[in-house]
């Protein structure tokens, strides 16, 4: 009988792509909490359930993280250097906003302070993932896929707690970072995707990504300035778009084997789902508050299957263990 992989070996293969399950988490919670306000949904626990579940999760993930940096640190530098590997750090200091957003109406002063520090972080990821794109040695057009948008959202993200903290200007400044380079990153993106190679199946999960800069410039753009305006109609819509274009793949990516790419369906759907919602609210055109109910239950099936497929994929040693190819 073959032997178990050990401890040591699997906190050596863990992924930095696990932090995509906080967002996607988070970005569930968020969305039930928007579903209350609306009263589209009316079961208020299960976003408190849902939101101590997304900490727990984050505090798990990033102990064992912090914990594999330490004993393993040749590993965590070979993430940074790898040409898609690089573009998840950034899911750590996202996961960090998100937290923010979802504890905001619960704890103002957690919400802050996680704010504060996943606003650092961000810059510094998106610092150091620049300063890596502008002065590569080994990156070629076949390693750009959608999850390079990771570094751009995290900065969309910013102002949605940061603006009802009081931080207005900062809130400004980020989501300009995020919206100039979610342009440049989606015309390279559609170059790769039409003019080179199909994505790796792996990765093909990670087109529903294309979703998360509209919906989330969306919601930040609303944020700011406080109204649906022309620009804030057409990051919806283009948001809106993009769902469309995938739903109609739903055959493509249903054949797909199960890998952790799977959880880049979930934080996009919930962005989407509550940009409908806010449509709603500030419009009242039944239309969206119907669209962000079917995406939010479509989103809470998703996350309740990717969270079965992950917990059996790790019980039976699929997760955390070598890549073959």
């Amino acid at each position: 009988m073959e032997p178990k992989p050990q401890t040591a070996s699997r906190l050596t293969h863990l992924p930095i792509a696990l932090f995509a399950i906080v967002m996607g988490l988070s970005g569930l919670t968020i969305a039930w909490q928007k579903a209350l306000t609306l009263e589209t949904v009316s079961v208020p626990y299960v976003s408190d359930v849902l939101l101590t579940v997304t900490a727990f999760v984050f505090t798990m993930l990033l102990g064992l993280y912090l914990f594999k940096l330490f004993r393993h640190t040749d590993a965590v530098t070979k993430e940074l250097h790898n040409p898609v590997k690089l573009n998840f750090f950034p899911a750590i200091s996202i996961s960090l906003l998100l937290l923010s957003v979802a504890f905001l109406p619960v704890d103002q002063a957690v919400s802050k302070q996680l704010w504060l520090m996943g606003t650092g972080w961000h810059l510094l990821f998106t610092l150091y993932v620049v300063n890596a794109w502008m002065h590569h040695e080994h990156f070629q057009v076949q390693h750009i896929n959608p999850a390079w948008f990771i570094p751009a959202v995290g900065n969309l993200v910013v102002p949605l707690a940061g603006v009802p903290l009081g931080f207005v200007e900062i809130s400004w400044f980020f989501f300009s970072i995020g919206l100039v380079f979610w342009l440049v990153l989606l015309t390279i993106v559609f170059y790769r995707l039409m003019f080179h190679s199909p994505l790796d199946d792996k990765l093909l999960p990670t087109l529903f990504i294309l979703i998360a800069p509209p919906a989330v410039g969306f919601l930040s753009y609303y944020r700011l300035v406080g109204e649906i305006d022309a620009f804030a109609r057409v990051s919806y819509y283009t948001a809106l778009f993009m769902t469309l274009v995938l739903l109609t793949q739903l055959p493509r990516f249903a054949r797909l084997r199960f890998a952790l790419s799977w959880w880049a369906y979930s934080f996009p759907l919930a962005a989407i789902s509550v940009a409908s919602m806010a449509m709603y609210e500030q419009t009242g055109r039944g239309i969206y508050g119907w669209l962000g109910a079917v995406l939010l239950a479509v989103l809470a099936f998703v996350v309740g299957l990717l969270s079965i497929r992950t917990v059996n994929a790790a019980v039976n040693h699929r997760i955390c263990v070598a890549e073959t190819g």
